[in-house]
């Protein structure tokens, strides 16, 4: 099955998240692996969150992917969003970019080279929850010592010449204000509205964002410049030096109130914050707490920065595979969002996210991937297939010749 059938079919079988169900796609992977002869099982968690795993993992080179989706609502889309249609070198559809392209790149990686006759190097991972915690996904597996620290690929889509090394911390908070309620007609002379309390709040953390961070490293510092060039072509737009070197915030829901002419008694907030290098997340969290007296902060999901250095032997040959496919130097880069690859670098495994895809269209409407980077990812992933198979080589495994 050519690469952009595969990922039309992934594309076709929904797993969004919320609510995370991933047992229609994993059974079809399931399915796959082992018609190729891939020996794999299923690690199951409740509401149907089901990851695929090598079994038994070997620990030299990991392939990896997430099968869940964001949700995709019909109106706007120009074409079914879980239709995986395929038009003008595009594979459209929900998922498409982020990030079953990548996951289809794997399998068809996989496929050719079991194909022709060689012993695969390499152990695959596709998990759910991605995109939200992780808890049932990859946290699980590694919880289950399902995989093996080592070199990790992660097919999460990235420009063509620009491996991602590195990415912004996270913090997700969820705030309960308390508030003194009082008659409506009377504030603010009587009373303390949560609602109003929430909005100071915010208004702290908005000035937080005008504070510039220094890695505190050169190398890093100069990674960071490099990368908000390239990140700054790929997303049309300027400014993306400050995304990478502030805080970056998001006040997701908000909700809080009883009624209008009641001083707000209790609000509630959900803030999303990307942090920077140099940030120190026990100081900064601390601070938020101060400037919230009548607020309760509880942390939901917490991760520092986390880099994978540009000299580990993965990044070199990564970069030299890329550069044998397209042609073109290529230059690592860092990121301002978060993934999966933070969990998996705490225990262990050097990390670099390679993949297909189209960066405008991740979460949005009419979401594709082209096919041609589907294609180029293949090569580049059969290219480190090659190396990786070398190196058991020469270690005294099984020769892929």
């Amino acid at each position: 099955m050519h690469v952009a059938d595969l990922c039309s079919a992934l594309v076709k079988i929904q797993s969004e998240n919320p609510p995370g169900d991933t047992r229609d796609v994993i059974e079809f992977l399931r399915e796959y692996t082992t018609s190729i002869g891939l020996a794999t099982k299923v690690i199951r968690r409740s509401g149907g969150r089901h990851n695929l795993v090598s079994a038994p993992p070997r620990g030299r080179l990991l392939f990896c992917g997430h099968v869940d989706c964001v949700p995709a609502l019909p109106q706007g889309w120009s074409v079914d969003p879980y239709g995986g249609i395929i038009r003008d070198g595009k594979v459209f559809g929900r998922g498409s970019t982020d990030m079953k392209g990548g996951c289809a790149a794997i399998l068809a990686a996989c496929t050719e080279w079991v194909d022709a006759g060689q012993d695969l190097p390499a152990d695959i991972a596709f998990v759910c929850d991605e995109e939200t915690s992780g808890t049932y996904g990859v946290k699980t597996i590694l919880a289950k010592r399902a995989i093996k620290p080592c070199d990790c690929i992660i097919a999460e889509p990235t420009p063509p010449l620009s491996p991602n090394v590195g990415q912004k911390g996270i913090m997700r908070l969820c705030c309960t204000f308390h508030g003194e309620p009082g008659h409506g007609s009377l504030y603010p002379r009587k009373g303390v509205s949560a609602i109003m309390e929430a909005f100071a709040f915010l208004e702290y953390v908005r000035d937080l964002h005008g504070v510039t961070f220094d890695p505190g490293d050169p190398q890093l510092e100069r990674a960071i410049r490099e990368s908000s060039v390239v990140l700054g072509d790929f997303l049309g737009m300027e400014d993306t030096l400050d995304v990478l070197t502030r805080i970056m915030y998001n006040p997701g829901t908000i909700e809080g109130g009883e009624k209008a002419n009641i001083v707000a008694q209790q609000c509630r907030l959900e803030l999303d914050l990307r942090i920077p290098w140099g940030c120190e997340l026990s100081n900064l969290l601390e601070d938020l707490k101060a400037h919230a007296p009548r607020g309760e902060i509880a942390v939901t999901n917490m991760s520092a920065p986390s880099i994978t250095p540009t000299r580990a032997p993965l990044v070199q040959k990564l970069l030299q595979e890329i550069e044998n496919v397209h042609g073109r130097k290529a230059h690592p880069i860092v990121q301002w969002a978060a993934s999966d690859a933070r969990y998996l670098r705490q225990a262990g495994f050097p990390v670099v996210e390679y993949g297909p895809g189209e960066i405008r269209t991740l979460h949005a409407i009419d979401e594709y991937v082209t096919v041609e980077s589907l294609e180029n990812a293949v090569k580049v992933y059969r290219g480190m297939l090659a190396r990786y198979a070398e190196v058991s080589q020469e270690q005294g495994g099984k020769s892929p010749h």
